[in-house]
């Protein structure tokens, strides 16, 4: 149910800004960098101790909001190995990076590693690379978990953000980054706890379906289990804040909560026509 906050000024609770806002170090399918603006106003205003993230993704929203405590959970193994490089081993992420070349031939001895048999570093730094020059910097696996997206022959992209890469490090310092399935966010649950859900989007159509972050993807059924972690975290007294489609599923889901409509540009489309606004949903437990 919806919860009434009390505002003691405009403000979210955030964490520290005397640094410049990091960018997110990877383009993401589904990514919020765009969408911040609108999320402002709808962020939580009263006090949080605790950030939960359990879709981090792309993290436009925690690097935005870069909170004093953190916890960030993905199921993506190339994207939680890569977070946990950039917070604990900079240093020698970037001059790994600084060794690859922008050359399809490279490219695709590049994607065709398994990753599984790299160290740490230089699993990292292929996923970067592979980010940073694949096709429209998009991020999607096969049925096997490989990577499969082509060569994105850009003439000059840029590999190696040093000084984004640093604000990106001392963000995550603040952070604990766990490899997992969102019901991991039970674990950190509590009042003072503001937890932002990004999943997958239910698809607005049955061709409309983008979920191949994992080979797993996400299902009706994953929508489903997460309405009812909504609700179990609603009645441990945290803060949520949840983005989805617009869609009949969705809004029956969260039927009670507070629904507000949002319009998005999708950044990651096959057709420059497929770009345009689309509304979503932004789901909250407070209002």
């Amino acid at each position: 149910m919806t919860r009434r906050l009390t505002r003691a000024d405009d403000t979210p609770a955030r964490g520290r800004q005397d640094m410049a806002a990091p960018r997110p170090p990877v383009k993401w399918a589904g990514g919020k960098g765009g969408l911040l603006a609108s999320f402002q106003p709808l962020f939580p205003r009263q006090p949080w101790e605790l950030y939960v993230e359990p879709f981090v993704g792309g993290g436009a929203v925690f690097f935005h909001l870069r909170p004093e405590r953190a916890v960030l959970i993905d199921n993506n193994e190339e994207l939680i190995n890569f977070y946990c490089v950039v917070r604990d081993r900079l240093d020698e992420l970037l001059a790994d990076l600084r060794r690859h070349q922008n050359a399809a031939a490279y490219y695709y001895r590049i994607r065709a590693l398994d990753p599984a048999r790299l160290d740490p570093v230089a699993r990292a730094s292929r996923f970067l690379y592979l980010n940073k020059t694949g096709y429209n910097g998009l991020w999607r696996v096969n049925a096997r978990g490989q990577h499969n997206v082509p060569f994105g022959r850009y003439k000059n992209p840029t590999i190696v953000d040093e000084s984004n890469l640093g604000r990106v490090s001392q963000a995550l310092a603040r952070a604990e980054i766990r490899l997992g399935d969102f019901t991991l966010a039970l674990e950190h649950a509590g009042p003072g706890t503001f937890v932002y859900l990004d999943p997958p989007y239910h698809p607005l159509s049955p061709t409309a379906r983008f979920t191949a972050y994992t080979k797993a993807g996400f299902t009706e059924e994953d929508q489903r289990r997460l309405a009812e972690l909504f609700r179990e975290l609603d009645r441990r007294g945290c803060l949520l804040m949840l983005s989805n489609s617009d869609t009949p599923l969705i809004r029956e889901l969260y039927a009670g909560y507070d629904i507000r409509v949002i319009y998005a540009r999708r950044a990651i489309n096959c057709r420059a026509d497929g770009r345009g606004p689309i509304s979503e949903l932004v789901i909250r437990n407070y209002a």
